[in-house]
């Protein structure tokens, strides 16, 4: 179990959990190599014993590392520590889309139509991939404060030709974006998300859900069986081709909604221009809704059904979250299909028959790599030679390629663990690499010039060096040099420091400088002229003195080549003839009047 405060594989320190899921929790953490902060999830400690769950999580970790577009959160990393198996993901630093809906109730046209237009385009990357994300809801919509949108949550995703590792009829998701062809216990494909992204759509515009009901398998009924209530019915100025949109992406029948998202992106980018204001209302070519087919729970018996839709019930009210709800439905056929028994007893027989070849070959399968099963043994604390023997002892091939760590506990050289660690079972001749030490942590200095010196300091504090800083005077207009920009540094890039060390910044202050007053070439009239230009109180300390003349600037409180403040106070110490010492304000006495 990961706490705050732990560091994942030698590199990501978990800050603060900031999310909670089904499979995962996802924390905030800082990466102490790459100086950023990023969002690590990590599959839940009671999961990670469960192959099924495992590799449904590596499974969202490979197919989201494969996609790259703005509009999809990036994956940075993906690894195992200690039995705990973790994605290191972009940290963004937004809201939800649902927060948003919670907060303006719904959308402009204008407004919604962006934000399906930037989700349909990271989801063209998936589906050019023929990853299905198969959870499309506004709790996985992150959108930044410059207005751009972020798809999260791969968790469910699926490549079509990879192996299926849900349960026949079985259904995930959320049911208020569920498709039909979910809901009758069909497989997903990229068209049903399509169905969710229209359904997001409608929710936009409306700010509301078009189908409610008391349980989870009621609103998986509506989806299945009811039309969607006409926008336009809603909202009638809507443009008749945005209802056309959400029309066709949120069809019954699969065979007329978009071949995909990117489609339906071509689609949305012209649903607003003027060309299409006078668009008519969308046909569907195929026929929506068949009488012929309903949808029951999967139960044995009338009393396990009664049980299963309390708990349902129990679920909606405990979680307030209808949209989390995953049900299991199971598609039956009605009378009118007796018909076509004959094709179906063939086709069962065929289907029988390859079940038995694939369980034949899955136990084959099982049985040969038992056989070859080995765990990986210790190597801690040794050299990259003796951990070679050991692991090559054991039956393993040891990579040619090294990763190396920081470590106080193992010396320089010296094998700190393995990838994957030890303990872990794989098959003979899996190949294993090692993690070697570089000694005690150091961190490598970087040229920093032109960086941010706050956002410098608290990096380089984090990980354990301590920062000192002077300020640098920037007097001259044109250059092109801001305010706290780091203009030079005591330690040179590429230079290591250990934890304790101090490296000391120069940051730029732009603007005006106390001069030297007191080298003898400046009156009080001057500082007073000087103080009144910049908004400065000056005030005026009287001391007496043998050696210097009546007007003499002994002293100024602040230092020469410090920064001018306006509406601060400047002290300076000037001789008076008399025997008095005293604080005050310049005086006409002083020929300042």
């Amino acid at each position: 179990m990961v706490m705050k405060g732990q560091k994942i594989s030698d590199r990501y320190q978990l800050i603060k959990s900031i999310g909670e899921g089904g499979m995962a929790n996802v924390y905030l953490a800082y990466d102490t190599i790459l100086d950023r902060n990023v969002a690590v999830k990590v599959l839940r400690g009671d999961l990670a014993n469960d192959e099924k769950f495992v590799r449904r999580f590596q499974r969202e970790a490979l197919a989201a590392s494969s996609l790259s577009n703005p509009n999809i959160v990036e994956v940075y990393d993906v690894g195992e520590d200690n039995g705990d198996y973790y994605i290191v993901m972009e940290y963004i630093e937004g809201k939800h889309l649902k927060d948003l809906l919670k907060k303006r109730g719904s959308l402009t046209v204008t407004e919604a139509v962006d934000i399906v237009l930037q989700i349909t385009d990271g989801l063209s990357v998936a589906h050019d991939s023929y990853i299905i994300h198969r959870d499309i809801k506004p709790q996985n919509i992150m959108i930044l404060e410059n207005g751009l949108v972020k798809i999260t949550d791969f968790g469910i995703a699926m490549a079509i030709n990879s192996t299926q590792l849900t349960q026949t009829n079985s259904v995930m998701g959320s049911v208020h974006y569920l498709p039909p062809e979910q809901a009758s216990g069909k497989g997903a494909t990229l068209q049903s998300d399509i169905y969710s992204i229209g359904i997001l759509f409608y929710e936009l515009l409306t700010g509301k859900l078009p189908f409610k009901g008391e349980n989870a398998v009621e609103i998986a009924l509506k989806h299945l069986k009811e039309p969607l209530p006409s926008i336009r019915d809603e909202l009638p100025n809507i443009p008749q081709s945005v209802e056309n949109i959400i029309i066709k992406a949120t069809a019954k029948n699969p065979k007329n909604r978009y071949a995909d998202a990117r489609e339906m992106h071509e689609d949305l980018k012209t649903c607003l221009d003027p060309s299409r204001a006078n668009e008519e209302k969308i046909k569907l070519k195929y026929q929506e809704i068949s009488d012929d087919t309903k949808i029951i729970k999967q139960v044995k018996s009338d009393s396990k059904e009664k049980d299963v839709k309390k708990n349902i019930d129990k679920s909606n009210v405990n979680n307030k979250k209808e949209d989390s709800d995953e049900i299991i439905v199971k598609k039956i056929t009605g009378d009118d299909m007796k018909k076509q028994n004959g094709i179906l007893i063939k086709l069962a027989a065929i289907f029988v028959g390859l079940i038995i070849v694939v369980t034949l070959v899955f136990v084959l399968i099982i049985f040969t790599s038992q056989r070859k099963v080995l765990i990986v043994p210790d190597v801690k604390n040794l050299t990259i030679e003796e951990a070679v023997q050991v692991l090559q002892d054991a039956g393993f091939t040891v990579s040619d390629d090294q990763d190396s760590t920081a470590s106080k506990e193992v010396e320089v050289g010296k094998v700190v663990r393995t990838l994957p660690p030890e303990g872990t079972k794989k098959r003979k001749d899996s190949e294993i690499k090692l993690v070697v030490s570089t000694g005690d942590e150091t961190i490598m200095i970087d040229d920093y010039t032109g960086k941010n010196f706050y956002e410098i300091k608290g990096s380089l504090e984090a990980r354990g060096i301590i920062v000192n800083y002077e300020d640098e005077i920037i007097d001259d207009p044109e250059s092109e040099v801001k305010s706290d920009e780091i203009v030079r540094q005591s330690v040179t890039a590429g230079t290591s420091l250990k934890k304790g060390e101090s490296i000391t910044l120069y940051k730029a202050v732009i603007g005006e400088v106390y001069p030297d007053f007191t080298d003898g070439t400046y009156t009080v009239a001057d500082v007073d002229r000087f103080c009144k230009e910049h908004n400065v109180n000056l005030k005026i300390e009287y001391v007496n003195s043998e050696t210097s003349l009546n007007g003499t600037i002994l002293e100024q409180k602040r230092e020469p080549g410090s920064p001018v403040e306006s509406e601060t106070d400047f002290t300076i110490v000037v001789v008076k003839s008399d025997n008095t010492s005293q604080t005050e304000e310049p005086s006409c006495d002083d020929g300042l009047c």
